[in-house]
């Protein structure tokens, strides 16, 4: 399985990883598949760490404050299965803490300053075609929309 992230900076396709962390990314996937992450901003843009995005508090007209909203429930982390290595390009789940995340996820830029992200945060893809695309978002950036290939 397969999503396709367009944004403005161009697209990126990552492979999900179903068998490793499959309740993490049937969340993406209803989510994506409902048009949820289409219009929202990465919100958060770290040189050599992460760009992050899913907030629904980054929609055009929302009011609340961005990197702190979710899709009003929370689901369980899947660190303990294969796959669980944070490098470039690999798409993880943020959170507020263990078994908070919702909608927010964030790609790697790099291994270089990800380790500590190992088995504290789920990695449910990894982005194999324009992960160079990764280097150009910033801050503001929106995510036109993400499209699941089954």
């Amino acid at each position: 399985m397969q999503a396709i992230i367009k944004t403005a900076k161009g697209t990126m396709t990552a492979d999900l990883y179903t068998e490793d962390t499959p309740k993490t990314v049937a969340n993406f996937v209803k989510l994506a598949k409902e048009g949820y992450y289409d219009g929202l901003k990465f919100h958060r843009v770290l040189e050599d760490f992460v760009i992050q995005g899913g907030c629904p508090n980054t929609r055009e007209g929302a009011t609340g404050m961005a990197g702190t909203g979710g899709p009003g429930y929370k689901i369980d982390c899947e660190t303990s299965g294969g796959n669980q290595y944070h490098d470039r390009g690999v798409l993880s789940m943020a959170h507020a803490g263990r078994n908070t995340g919702g909608s927010q996820f964030f790609v790697c830029h790099s291994r270089n300053n990800t380790a500590h992200l190992d088995g504290a945060h789920t990695c449910f893809g990894k982005v194999l075609d324009g992960v160079d695309i990764v280097d150009d978002i910033r801050e503001g950036d929106t995510i036109d929309s993400i499209t699941i290939l089954d």
